[in-house]
C-alpha cells in the first residue's frame, strides 16, 4: 500500500483520494460522554434518537483538502459511488489532466472489490469520465491507516462535550473543524438509499471482464480502466 500510494503521489497525472464513512451519529441530548468547557444538560437514559446522519468523507491526502458529506439516509454502494461522482463534478475541471484516481479504501461491506453494485459503479464511473480508477484496500485491521481516519478524530475533538441535537448543529460543527488548517466543504444529503442491490452472475461477469485484479493480491488491488473510446482519445 505504500508502494502505490508513493507512486501516486509522485504521478502527476495521477489523484490519490481517501474516502470512507465515519460511524453513523445519532441526532438527540445525548451526552456522548465528552466534556465542556460549559456545563451541558443531556438526558441521563436511553431514548429513540431524532434521527441520524453518517459523515462520508473524501481527503486528498497531498493537498490536505477535505470533503464532507452529512447523509441522511443508510450508506450503501450507490450512496459511496453516489458521493464520489458528486465530488469529482464538482472539482474536475481543476483536474482536467488527471486520468488516474487511486482511491484508498477499507474493504468495508459495501465498498470491497467483490460488492456487485459498487463495483458495477465505478466501471460506469470509469467509462462517462474516461479516467482509470484503482481501487486500493488497506489489509484488514489497518483500516486505521487510510488517511482519512485521522479527520473523524478532528471532528470528534471539535463537537466533543456539545449536544448534537439536530442536523443542523452536526453540519454546522462540520463546516467549523479545520483540517491542516482548512474548513472542509460540507454537503447535506437526504438521498435515501436502499441496502440490498445486487447484480445477477451473469451481469456481475460482464463487470469483472472490465476489471484487472492484481494477479497477487486479488481483491486487495483492482483497476478499473475507461472504455476503449476514451482510451483512443
Amino acid at each position: 500500500m505504500s508502494a502505490v500510494n508513493r507512486a501516486a503521489d509522485a504521478a502527476p497525472e495521477v489523484l490519490r483520494v481517501s474516502m470512507d464513512a465515519k460511524a453513523t451519529v445519532k441526532l438527540g441530548p445525548f451526552s456522548r460522554r465528552g466534556r465542556s468547557r460549559v456545563p451541558v444538560a443531556a438526558a441521563d437514559h436511553d431514548f429513540q434518537p431524532m434521527g441520524a446522519v453518517t459523515p462520508v468523507g473524501l481527503l486528498l491526502p497531498e493537498l490536505d483538502e477535505l470533503f464532507l458529506y452529512a447523509v441522511t439516509s443508510r450508506v450503501t454502494s450507490d450512496c459511496l459511488a453516489d458521493r464520489l461522482a458528486q465530488w469529482w463534478e464538482g472539482v474536475r475541471e481543476r483536474f482536467a489532466h488527471i486520468t488516474t484516481l487511486v482511491l484508498n479504501l477499507d474493504n468495508g461491506p459495501e465498498n470491497h472489490s467483490h460488492r456487485t453494485q459498487f463495483v458495477a459503479r465505478l466501471v460506469q464511473f470509469a467509462a462517462t469520465y474516461g479516467v482509470t480508477i484503482r481501487l486500493a484496500y488497506y489489509p484488514p485491521y489497518h483500516s486505521k491507516y487510510n488517511p482519512v481516519e485521522r479527520c473523524w478524530g478532528i471532528l470528534e475533538q471539535h463537537w466533543n462535550g456539545s449536544l448534537l441535537d439536530s442536523l443542523d448543529a452536526v453540519l454546522a460543527f462540520a463546516a467549523t473543524m479545520t483540517w491542516k488548517g482548512a474548513r472542509p466543504a460540507v454537503t447535506l444529503v437526504t438521498t435515501t438509499y436502499e441496502r440490498g442491490v445486487t447484480l445477477t452472475k451473469a451481469a456481475m461477469a460482464e463487470v469483472e471482464a472490465c476489471l484487472v485484479r492484481h494477479p497477487t493480491l486479488g481483491k486487495w488491488s483492482v483497476d478499473i480502466l475507461p472504455s476503449p473510446a476514451h482510451r483512443d482519445s
